[in-house]
């Protein structure tokens, strides 16, 4: 039985004409690799995002996997990350063929702590890769400071942060490279997988779009050893009209979250607190030491929930051959996080609803 309230909803809504016009557009043009859609939104994108450039890739966790390669980074190399965040982001640092180095979190922000950071780098260090996770950017200015120190590189995993801002300033600036997803659940989702670099490093851009390519300079002569990761054609052009409608959707997920902020002030939950007004809210989470109690109790109610994450990275079996260092904040804080549905088109009586399914958790 269908939930009351789901978690998500992803049906097109106000961009369905131009979703349907944009998919049109590309079977009538019968090009579907690399081609007028692709370079248009690469344009677009890095305009959107304030870089001179973007490169439009297979997924998000390629987009990171390909920029770590591009830098330099591989065997031999240990890359500083969080422990929180979904696997792809260590995963990705694995497939460049360097080592993910966990350091423990910001209690507030939930993001990678720049004092651990700095604990965590070692003479093998190469690179920080901090995750702007739930929406809500990590500590750039502090993070840009340790790498300085440290002599160290910067990615930033903007996975879950389209048109997020730091200090006012575009997540994915910072560093080298930013690596966006356009998984269907995101701010700027497609209809399945695709990813973009951004940079304003021109030498970097020439180098992914290389590799993602198989390798090619030119067609048919592999210089290096590349991938098979490009973002086709039908995905560029459905997130071509979707980005005139992402800063409309941004502040619609804005104004729910801040409805779920007023009417959760006094509830039996901890609410992270919103450490910078850039937040984009691509998730809504809430913390209990009850989580699946609380999780079961709303179910009830007809009220959908999701855990963003329940397992650690350092815990995940895929990385114990990495031999993670544990990182007991993160440890805590997953056994206490819960997901709250929020998206652009769901109705504020519903975000009341929710919150009071909450409070009458006490």
């Amino acid at each position: 039985m269908a939930a009351r309230i789901p978690f998500n909803d992803l049906h097109p809504g106000a961009d369905a004409a131009a979703v349907a016009e944009a998919m049109r557009r590309v079977v009538d043009r019968a090009w579907f690799v690399l081609g007028p859609e692709v370079e248009a939104f690469e344009a677009e994108f890095a305009a959107a995002s304030g870089t001179a450039t973007s490169v439009g890739v297979g997924t998000g966790t390629d987009a990171i996997a390909l920029a770590l390669r591009g830098l330099g980074i591989g065997p031999g190399d240990e890359v500083v990350t969080s422990p929180l965040s979904a696997a792809y982001s260590a995963l990705a640092v694995m497939m460049a063929g360097a080592r993910p180095v966990f350091a423990d979190l910001d209690p507030h922000r939930l993001t990678i702590d720049p004092a651990a950071v700095e604990a965590a780098v070692t003479p093998r260090t190469a690179a920080i890769l901090p995750v702007h996770l739930y929406g809500q950017a990590a500590d750039m200015p502090a993070i840009m400071a340790a790498a300085a120190r440290h002599g160290l590189t910067v990615v930033e995993d903007c996975c879950q942060a389209h048109l997020a801002t730091c200090g006012g300033r575009a997540v994915g600036t910072f560093g080298a490279a930013g690596a966006f997803s356009f998984y269907p659940t995101k701010n700027l989702g497609a209809l399945g997988d695709g990813g973009a670099l951004v940079t304003s490093d021109a030498a970097l851009a020439e180098r992914v779009r290389r590799l993602r390519n198989g390798g090619q300079r030119t067609r048919y002569h592999h210089d290096a050893f590349g991938v098979n990761s490009r973002l086709d054609e039908l995905q560029a052009a459905v997130l071509r009209e979707r980005l005139a409608f992402l800063p409309r959707w941004t502040e619609a997920r804005r104004a729910r979250a801040l409805a779920y902020r007023r009417a959760l002030a006094r509830a039996p939950v901890v609410v992270p607190p919103e450490c910078d007004p850039g937040h984009v809210y691509h998730l809504f989470v809430v913390r209990s030491p009850a989580r699946d109690r609380l999780q079961q109790f709303l179910l009830a109610r007809g009220i959908e929930t999701l855990v963003h994450y329940p397992v650690p990275i350092p815990r995940q079996p895929a990385l114990q051959a990495e031999q993670p260092s544990q990182c007991p904040l993160a440890d805590r804080i997953c056994a206490e996080l819960v997901s709250l549905p929020l998206y652009p088109s769901l109705d504020l009586t519903r975000v009341a609803e929710v919150a009071e399914g909450i409070c009458a958790f006490a």
